[in-house]
C-alpha cells in the first residue's frame, strides 16, 4: 500500500515546488509569439533582444556599447511585431487598427521605442542581451481600445424597468413581498476546456447571443488601468482575487463565440443573475471581471 502511494505523494510534492518556485507565474496566462510574450494576466509583452559586436571588436570591453545598442534596437523590431499580434477584438489586431492611421503607427513606434529595459545580460563572446517591457494598459490602451468604450457616468438597469406596481397593503403578510436579490461583487468565468483566445476587449454572451458584458458595460477610465478582464489560469485563485472581492458571480463558459474565438457564451440562467439586479452593473463597470483558462 505504501508503495501505491509513493506516486501520488511524489506529484504532491512537485506541484507544491512548482507553486513555491514559481509563484503567481505559475497561474499566468502566457502567450509565447516569436521572440517575445504576452502576459494576459499582467497585461504586458515582453520581448527580447541579441546585439553582436562587429567582428573585429569580439572579445574586447569597449565593444559592449556597441553591442548594447544593436541589441535594443533589435529588441524594438520584436517587440513592434509582438504589438501588431495583440488581439483588441473577435475581428482585429492592433496591426489591423495601426495600419489605417499613419499618426497612430507612429504614437505606438514611439511607445515601443520607450520601452522599458529590464533585464542586460554581457556573454563572454561581447555578446549582449536585453530584455525589454512594455504594458498595454495606460497610454497604448487608451490609443487602440474602440472608440465605443465611453467614459459611464451613471449605473442604469440591465433590463427594461418594469411597469410600476401596485401600492402594497399593510394588511399583506409579510411573506408575500418580493424576494430579495443576491447581490454578487464580481464576476468570474469559469471557460476552462473551452478553446477561448485572450483579447483586450472580450465579451460575454447568453444563449441568445445577447451581451451581457462588453464594451457597453464597461467605463473607459477602469479598461484603460486594468482592462476589460483579467486572464488566470486557476479558479480557487481567482475566487479569492482582489479584483472580483469576496463574493464574486461564478459562471461556466459553455463555449467560445467570434471569427477570433474571443467570446464566451455562459448560460440564460447564469445571464439572468448578472440581469436580476442594477447594482451588478457597478462592479461590470468596474472591469471586476476574471476568465479563468486553461
Amino acid at each position: 500500500m505504501q508503495y501505491r502511494l509513493l506516486p501520488f505523494v511524489l506529484l504532491t510534492a512537485l506541484l507544491l515546488f512548482s507553486s513555491l518556485a514559481f509563484g503567481d507565474e505559475f497561474l499566468e496566462l502566457v502567450e509565447f509569439q516569436g521572440k517575445g510574450s504576452i502576459n494576459w494576466t499582467r497585461g504586458t509583452m515582453q520581448v527580447t533582444g541579441i546585439g553582436d559586436p562587429p567582428e573585429k571588436y569580439y572579445d574586447k570591453p569597449h565593444a559592449s556599447p556597441i553591442a548594447l545598442r544593436a541589441a535594443q534596437v533589435d529588441a524594438v523590431r520584436n517587440l513592434f511585431r509582438v504589438v501588431q499580434g495583440i488581439r483588441i477584438d473577435f475581428t482585429t489586431t492592433v496591426g489591423d487598427f495601426i495600419v489605417a492611421s499613419d499618426v497612430i503607427m507612429a504614437k505606438i513606434e514611439g511607445m515601443v521605442d520607450n520601452a522599458r529595459i529590464v533585464k542586460r545580460e554581457y556573454l563572454s563572446d561581447g555578446t549582449v542581451k536585453v530584455v525589454i517591457e512594455m504594458s498595454f494598459y495606460g497610454g497604448f490602451a487608451q490609443l487602440v481600445l474602440p472608440s465605443e468604450i465611453k467614459h459611464v457616468e451613471s449605473i442604469k438597469p440591465l433590463a427594461p424597468a418594469s411597469p410600476a406596481a401596485a401600492p402594497v397593503s399593510p394588511d399583506l403578510p409579510e411573506a408575500a413581498s418580493l424576494p430579495s436579490v443576491e447581490i454578487f461583487t464580481g464576476l468570474v468565468v469559469d471557460a476552462r476546456e473551452v478553446p477561448v483566445t485572450p483579447a483586450m476587449v472580450p465579451r460575454i454572451l447568453d444563449e441568445n447571443d445577447q451581451e451581457v458584458y462588453g464594451p457597453a458595460f464597461v467605463s473607459r477610465e477602469f479598461v484603460v488601468q486594468q482592462g476589460m478582464a483579467e486572464y488566470i489560469r486557476d479558479l480557487p485563485a481567482a475566487r479569492t482575487n482582489p479584483r472580483v472581492a469576496d463574493h464574486p458571480l461564478i459562471v461556466k463558459g459553455l463555449r467560445a463565440r467570434g471569427t477570433i474565438p474571443t467570446d464566451i457564451v455562459i448560460s440564460n440562467s447564469d445571464a439572468a443573475k448578472l440581469r436580476s439586479a442594477s447594482e451588478h452593473l457597478g462592479f461590470l463597470k468596474k472591469c471586476r471581471v476574471i476568465i479563468v483558462v486553461d
